[in-house]
């Protein structure tokens, strides 16, 4: 077997946990939805079983997902992401803008308004945050700052930090992410009157 087929197919176990997850499924769940036994389920996701299509189309149903999103088939040319809008239990909903892990990822926002106390996480990465519409309420170590429609922000996040609505409102937000190293390049065409 070639090494990018192998590749693909060592993929899938954990894109259908990271999917499963995502939706806040347990394998019980999804064996209920699905018909595919727990164990069997659990096999997939660990990758000791091999993904066949008649445990694949079923488990892109229940997802709601197109199957190439689940074995990250190769583009065929058509540029378009589908988008897979995640609701969150606090009422904040996510959509991936980007289809696949390792490289920068961009996901549009909604945050919910709500009583949440902030609780600042620090991970490997670089992040950048454009605020679309409402006001983002954003601490970086001991810094805090409010961000208003077309304010942007992109910080290391080894330093502890927050975001979220800075009021009683929802704040909608373009958030990228990448690895450690990866810093936003801006680039600009020079009209025939700029130096």
């Amino acid at each position: 077997m070639d090494t990018e087929l192998e590749r693909i197919i060592d993929g899938i176990g954990p894109r259908l946990r990271t999917l499963r997850r995502d939706r806040g499924l347990t394998l019980e769940a999804l064996a209920a939805t699905t018909g595919i036994s727990v164990s069997t389920l659990s096999r997939l996701e660990s990758g000791v079983r091999r993904p066949t299509l008649d445990l694949l189309i079923p488990l892109a149903r229940a997802h709601r997902v197109a199957l190439d999103q689940l074995v990250a088939a190769p583009a065929t040319g058509d540029p378009r992401v589908h988008l897979t809008p995640l609701r969150r239990h606090d009422g904040s909903v996510i959509v991936p803008l980007t289809q696949y892990p390792g490289r920068v990822q961009v996901f549009k926002q909604v945050l919910a308004p709500g009583e949440r106390k902030p609780k600042p996480v620090t991970h490997e990465g670089y992040e950048w945050l454009y605020v679309l519409a409402g006001e983002l309420r954003l601490l970086i170590g001991d810094r805090e700052s409010t961000l208003r429609p077309g304010e942007a922000a992109e910080f290391d996040t080894r330093e502890p930090h927050w975001f979220g609505p800075a009021n009683d409102s929802a704040v909608e937000i373009l958030h990228l992410f990448g690895p450690r190293g990866d810093q936003a390049v801006i680039r600009t065409d020079a009209s025939a009157g700029d130096p």
